[in-house]
């Protein structure tokens, strides 16, 4: 054995048996069971088993391995193989992370998901090099750069589309109903996150889109909701909410945005292992809508921090559902940073709907059920030539919000 190897075994094994040890002693203290002494024995065991993986890996590995990197990889694997939100995050991912959540950054504009092995497009963020060049929801990105995917390193592909504006890059998707991959040349660009968009559609009736949840999400929609307000005279009939195609994001934003057009009630439940993870959170006094008609159009884009919203509104009676199923992702991420600009991101939570529905995998049903041709013929998405008269969902929901006050609503509006 090299010294290396015998360095790296004595280190691993001091650090996780000392562990083991105070965890053991502290368990046994306070319980002093038989089974908990066995659960110490059977961990050392494990221990044991770990060293002697890794001091042979860097002993007869037919490349001279980094220890750092062989002990990185260790780490990833056993994130990953918990379930297919849970990650580790190295300093480049980890920064990822706070860009989405907090500010903007430079790429293509792709919001992605690991799904059985696969890395799947959830949505194209408007306006962006991605959503230009015509990459879709449901896209499987199958390499990037010529460099094929790796279903155990996706955060190594997400880096790899980012970099300076300007700079070109190449993304291959496989497409359902397509031969072959479909290739993109793109140029990467400032991507600027911003969530919400609103228009005035006339008649006392206004549309706000929401496209994913950040910081400034509540802020934002609540100035957007206050300008339909003045455009109206101040008396709003009623307003879409558009959720399609939103991938999600923080979930502190999205009860915010729940709770502002509810006036009380539950709006989600969580429940976890650990106490952090058992929460509920209830809705305060006020609407920022004023008790003005509320719909909310939804699709199979719409997951997560969008779920949460869309169940609490209808299952508080406040809105109804427009469009297709939703997703269908109910756990919720906490980033937790570790030492050198690493972190985890571990999914510490399943949440469930005021009802107590639990959504993952199976998603909500909408109210009424409208389908499209293609998840981008909607008004209100950048760049988009659909008008309001032209979006089925959108004048299904106009529609009822009209029934309710009495008369029929047809708006001709674009972007």
């Amino acid at each position: 054995m090299s010294l290396k190897a015998r360095s790296l075994g004595i280190i691993v094994v001091g650090a996780v048996l000392g562990f083991v040890v105070s965890r053991g002693s502290i368990l046994i203290a306070e319980r002093g069971s038989a089974q908990e002494a066995a659960t110490e024995a059977a961990l050392s065991l494990d221990v044991r088993l770990l060293t002697e993986a890794l001091e042979t890996v860097l002993r007869e590995y037919v490349d001279v391995v980094d220890d750092r990197q062989l002990i990185e990889g260790a780490i990833r694997g056993m994130i990953s193989e918990l379930d297919s939100h849970s990650r580790y995050l190295g300093p480049d991912d980890y920064e990822e992370v706070l860009i989405a959540t907090t500010g903007n950054y430079a790429g293509v504009g792709l919001n992605v998901h690991l799904e059985e092995g696969k890395v799947r497009v959830v949505t194209t963020l408007e306006g962006t090099p991605a959503y230009r060049a015509g990459i879709l929801p449901g896209d499987m990105v199958i390499s990037v750069d010529n460099v094929p995917v790796q279903k155990d390193r996706v955060e190594e592909t997400i880096v790899r589309m980012r970099g300076e504006p300007g700079t070109g890059v190449t993304v291959d998707v496989a497409r359902d109903g397509q031969p072959g991959p479909l290739h993109f040349n793109l140029v990467r660009s400032e991507i600027e996150v911003t969530t919400v968009r609103s228009e005035y559609l006339g008649e006392g009736y206004g549309y706000i889109r929401l496209t994913g949840f950040s910081d400034s999400t509540k802020r934002d929609m609540t100035m957007a909701a206050k300008a339909l307000s003045e455009r109206a005279g101040n008396g709003l009939r009623g307003v879409v909410l558009d959720l399609r195609n939103n991938s999600g994001g923080i979930l502190d934003a999205a009860v915010d945005v729940a709770d502002a057009f509810l006036e009380r009630g539950l709006i989600v439940r969580g429940t976890g292992r650990n106490r952090d993870a058992r929460f509920e959170h209830y809705a305060g006094e006020g609407d920022l809508l004023n008790g003005a008609d509320l719909v909310v159009l939804v699709n199979a884009g719409s997951a997560s921090a969008a779920e949460i919203v869309a169940g609490a509104l209808k299952e508080n009676n406040r809105a109804q559902l427009v469009g297709t199923k939703t997703y269908g992702k109910g756990t919720v991420q906490t980033v937790m940073p570790l030492v050198a600009g690493r972190a985890i991101k571990l999914t510490t939570a399943r949440y469930l709907t005021p009802s107590g529905s639990a959504i993952n995998g199976a998603g909500i049903e909408p109210d009424v059920i409208v389908h499209v041709p293609s998840p981008n013929d909607q008004f209100g998405r950048a760049g988009s030539k659909i008008s309001a008269d032209e979006d089925h969902q959108l004048q299904e929901a106009l529609r009822l919000i009209g029934s309710r006050a009495g008369a029929p609503v047809v708006l001709r509006s674009t972007l």
